[in-house]
């Protein structure tokens, strides 16, 4: 499929992987629209991003502002939903059941909402491109919330896919990557962790964003794939 004129909506598409996904999306000749909770972060992405290239500001844990954006967007071809506050990674004895549940709010209650809003206008030979994590089938100690939240989005991504059918839903499952996701770690924290994921992955390298960005294209542009889980990440479940 070309989607070349094609609208694709990439929810958290101002940073990291998202801004990677819109900008390869642009280069392909859609008409790309970034939504993001903060105003200031939609106005630096279309700095960067061509032309034509529009976004809106919203909060995705509120769902009638998220309905509200999507009357304004009206018919679109392809949903990818990336957005997340970065994490952190914490044993269960210390974990903050409250910052738990708030990564909830945003990476799966957040996607419930964000396509509930979209499907009234998506396009039946479209598609949703959900994101996960290689943590749910590779959980590590202190991954608990990350690995429940991965595990939740692929059971979600084969569901719906049965219930939109014909649109098309997968999930791109991301291994570590270089992106602001770890900005909540310390510097030497965060290169201690890029390092050991280059030892230990058969590639060599952690991700680059740009990198991931070719699979969340690929979801939209194949038409025979549906309640598929996309693995990008160096080989890591093979270790």
């Amino acid at each position: 499929m070309d989607i070349s004129g094609q609208r694709v909506v990439v929810i958290g598409g101002t940073s990291g992987i998202g801004l990677a996904v819109a900008r390869a999306a642009a280069r392909r000749g859609a008409e790309v629209v970034v939504v993001s909770a903060r105003e200031g972060s939609v106005r630096r992405a279309l700095e960067q991003l061509p032309d034509g290239t529009t976004g809106h500001a919203t909060d995705v844990r509120d769902a009638a502002a998220l309905d509200a954006v999507f009357d304004r967007i009206g018919p679109l071809d392809h949903l990818v939903y990336t957005s997340g506050e970065a994490l952190a990674l914490t044993p269960v004895a210390g974990l903050d059941l409250a910052a738990a549940r708030e990564f909830f709010e945003i990476r799966y209650f957040g996607v419930l909402a964000a396509v509930r809003a979209a499907v009234p206008g998506l396009s039946q030979n479209g598609s949703i491109t959900l994101t996960g994590g290689s943590a749910g089938p590779r959980p590590q100690p202190g991954w608990a919330v990350a690995a429940s939240l991965c595990g939740a989005m692929e059971a979600l991504t084969r569901e719906l896919a049965l219930e939109l059918a014909p649109v098309r839903v997968n999930l791109v499952r991301p291994g570590v990557v270089q992106s602001p996701l770890w900005s909540a770690m310390g510097e030497a924290e965060r290169d201690e962790l890029y390092q050991a994921i280059a030892k230990a992955v058969p590639v060599g390298h952690t991700g680059e964003v740009e990198e991931i960005a070719l699979a969340y294209l690929y979801c939209m542009e194949q038409t025979y794939a549906t309640g598929s889980i996309v693995a990008v990440d160096g080989g890591a479940v093979l270790v």
